[in-house]
């Protein structure tokens, strides 16, 4: 007997009829010899709705209670899906994030786990029970607060159940196939990946692959824990992300060795770009800069340092943010100009990031070029270049992205000659 526990976002849960069809995939699983652990995000665009009540009532809502509503959505979700197990036979008990032993820290919206005690969900397993577990959510050990762990909370809420489960696989269900070359509703010909090691997916995550989290995935390959993604609205093989980066992809025959195998293309529309113009070059402004920023609890992707437009003994240095964190960022960059000494910050949401992700790329210098070559044919301009050994990322405006990414689809003979099948929903 083996022990599953399945995820099952939004999108697949967006109404009663694909609740009822997330039942039966869940009792068929069981049906097979396996206990079965769930992990459910809120329904649809619940999430956003809630944020926009919010809104309407608040410009500042005190960060506990935005919590305490968000929550609200994936408590919805399990309690829901319990009932449509029920009604088909079989016996299912709901766990909120706290009850389940998911503690995290203090950090309300960006909760991190702190560990993992899941003894009730252990003991409904025992008796039977498939346990459905509210994602994205948990309890503070230190204030005893329901906490939220912010974007891809319920992945990372399932990868980290399956790690202390020692569950053989956790699956991730989705309204796709599995993961592709690029996200298949930007470029239709992308093909579907049939294993990818977690080091490749950690790029295409950290990149804008929106199939998985970042986070989750970070998890999965310290833990050695197994990932399937798949479609819940089909019984497809998905892609196995493998968590041993000595696993090797494997080369067909006829291949080249050392040949760089590229996995795909990633995209994000969610980053925003900040340059802070003129600041003093010497030694230590940047630690300043990003030491204010850290402060700020913000995430900085891509980072260039340049020469100045605005005269000798000063530089510029760009970054890129997600979008949801600019605003904080900029207040507290402001509140420090006359420390630091810069002399004037520009910020553009209109921007988009585009990667090339895949293995023994820095050793095969053909790939920069026909990267490059393929951006200019399709009259696209860099903004900002990043590298590393799996990797090449740019900045462009963000109008420009989709043609960008299809375009280095394109060249890089990713393209499959049928369409790939969009079930419907955001991906998620």
């Amino acid at each position: 007997m083996s022990l599953i526990v399945q995820k099952f976002g939004g999108s697949s849960v967006s109404d009663a009829e694909g609740i009822k069809r997330v039942a039966r995939r869940i009792i068929d699983t069981k049906a097979a010899g396996n206990d079965v652990v769930v992990v459910v995000s809120a329904m649809g665009d619940t999430t956003d709705d809630l944020l926009d009540l919010a809104a309407q009532l608040t410009t500042n809502a005190p960060a506990r209670e935005m919590d305490m509503l968000l929550s609200a959505g994936e408590r919805i979700s399990m309690a829901l899906l319990a009932m449509a197990i029920d009604e088909l036979g079989e016996q299912a008990a709901s766990f909120t994030g706290s009850q389940a032993g998911l503690i995290t820290d203090a950090s309300h919206g960006m909760a991190r786990i702190m560990e993992v005690s899941p003894q009730r969900v252990h003991r409904a397993i025992e008796r039977g029970y498939i346990a459905i577990v509210a994602g994205f959510q948990g309890m503070s050990k230190e204030t005893k607060n329901i906490t939220t762990m912010g974007r891809g909370g319920s992945d990372t809420t399932a990868v980290a159940l399956a790690a202390a489960l020692d569950a053989d696989v956790c699956e991730i269900y989705t309204d796709v196939d599995g993961i592709y070359t690029a996200d298949p509703r930007v470029v239709s010909s992308a093909q579907k990946i049939e294993k990818i090691s977690s080091e490749e997916m950690l790029e295409m995550a950290a990149s804008g692959s929106k199939i998985l989290h970042l986070r989750c995935v970070e998890y999965a390959r310290r833990f050695g824990v197994p990932l399937h993604v798949r479609s819940s609205f089909s019984t497809h093989e998905g892609t196995w992300v493998i968590p041993d980066p000595d696993d090797k992809i494997t080369i067909q025959e006829g291949e080249p060795m050392e040949q760089p195998i590229i996995s795909g293309v990633a995209h994000d529309h969610s980053e925003a770009k900040v340059t802070v113009i003129g600041v003093p070059d010497i030694p230590g402004k940047a630690a300043q800069i990003f030491g204010v920023i850290a402060a700020a609890q913000a995430n900085i992707d891509m980072i260039v340092q340049n020469i100045s437009t605005q005269g000798s003994g000063k530089t510029d240095i760009s970054f890129t943010l997600p979008m949801t964190e600019g605003k904080r960022v900029l207040d507290a960059l402001n509140t420090a100009k006359g420390e630091i000494g810069f002399e004037e910050l520009e910020y553009n949401e209109e921007v988009g990031k585009l990667s090339l992700v895949g293995a023994g790329m820095r050793s095969n210098p053909g790939v920069s070029f026909t990267f490059f070559e393929a951006l200019h044919q399709a009259g696209i301009n860099v903004d900002m270049i990043s590298t590393s050994e799996i990797r090449i990322s740019v900045v462009t405006d963000a109008d420009k992205l989709n043609d960008a990414v299809r375009a280095i689809h394109t060249a890089f003979n990713l393209d499959a000659e049928v369409e790939a099948t969009v079930y419907g929903g955001t991906g998620r």
